[in-house]
């Protein structure tokens, strides 16, 4: 049997944000078929926490496991919060062997996801109002085309500015693969360091666009993806001529699905000590190591 995918998120305080969480979970779960054990924890501000989901899996005979960051943007987290966290956990679990995936962004699958989620946003999505709609007798101005158009990719935003740099370095990754017909791609945060989503809007408005598309940088929906709205309709109210439009994020879906199970085969590849043994080869044969390099047994 393989070992565990264990999905990590950074936490959120809000409950529809957890409850897509959750949704993808048990999506992930019907896709491995019961073949392999899919959980989750959080660092902080959600339940589960990662501990309790690790001494939940370790208390179900689970002693080896795959640790897989569900973020966008999270290498350096990748690197360094989550070793941390898991190094704890072997202090509490002595025999617990784990390996930590990459995570998800920016998969060019992911990429195309924005990709679709712009399209729909042009065509589908109503622009934002903070007035009611042009009264009958008024037409409405001609609909701007993609070389009038412009995008504003945001992300959640960090103090770290290595990350910052990773969300401008994807705007530049979406324009040129999935958005070049559009007039440009700039990148805005929702907090913590600027521009914000009003500033990204305003620096659109100045070269020229006449339509404005406000695409989350974001897995799910809840309460970032309210503020973006939020910043986006306050913008929107002092700008009445420009046509601002606001996408949906990337969702629970099953390209999100393949990308993280992809990323698991991958890390599982990668760490022969955690593949499921061999019926020829006694598990006995060599005591696997921790990150820290002790020898400990696998039960």
């Amino acid at each position: 049997m393989k070992p565990p995918l264990l999905l990590i998120g950074h936490g959120t305080g809000d409950d529809s944000g957890a409850a897509e969480f959750g949704r993808f979970v048990h999506r992930l779960r019907c896709r491995l078929d019961r073949s392999t054990d899919v959980a989750a924890g959080y660092l902080e501000r959600a339940r589960p926490r990662l501990g309790d989901t690790v001494a939940s899996l370790v208390g179900r005979g689970h002693h080896r496991m795959i640790a897989l960051p569900l973020t966008l943007n999270g290498e350096r987290r990748a690197a360094l919060d989550i070793p941390a966290h898991m190094a704890v956990e072997q202090q509490r679990h002595p025999t617990l062997l784990y390996s930590c995936a990459r995570p998800v962004g920016p998969d060019p699958r992911i990429l195309a996801l924005l990709g679709d989620r712009l399209a729909d946003a042009a065509t589908e999505m109503p622009r934002l109002r903070a007035v009611p709609a042009a009264a009958p007798h008024e037409e409405e101005p001609e609909p701007a085309g993609p070389r009038e158009t412009a995008v504003v990719l945001v992300g959640d935003g960090s103090t770290d500015a290595a990350a910052n740099a990773d969300v401008h370095r994807v705007s530049r990754l979406f324009w040129e693969t999935h958005a070049y017909d559009y007039m440009t791609v700039e990148t805005a945060f929702v907090s913590l360091t600027p521009p914000g989503v009003p500033g990204g809007l305003e620096r659109c408005r100045r070269l020229g666009a006449r339509r404005v598309i406000v695409v989350p940088y974001l897995l799910f929906a809840g309460g970032l993806l309210e503020r973006v709205w939020a910043q986006a309709l306050a913008y929107a109210a002092g700008h009445p001529d420009l046509d601002i439009r606001c996408a949906e994020v990337i969702g629970d879906c099953e390209v999100l699905a393949d990308v993280v199970l992809d990323r698991y085969e991958e890390a599982l590849g990668l760490a022969p000590d955690l593949a499921p043994p061999r019926l020829s080869t006694p598990l006995a044969v060599a005591a696997p190591r921790l990150a820290s390099g002790r020898p400990t047994a696998v039960r």
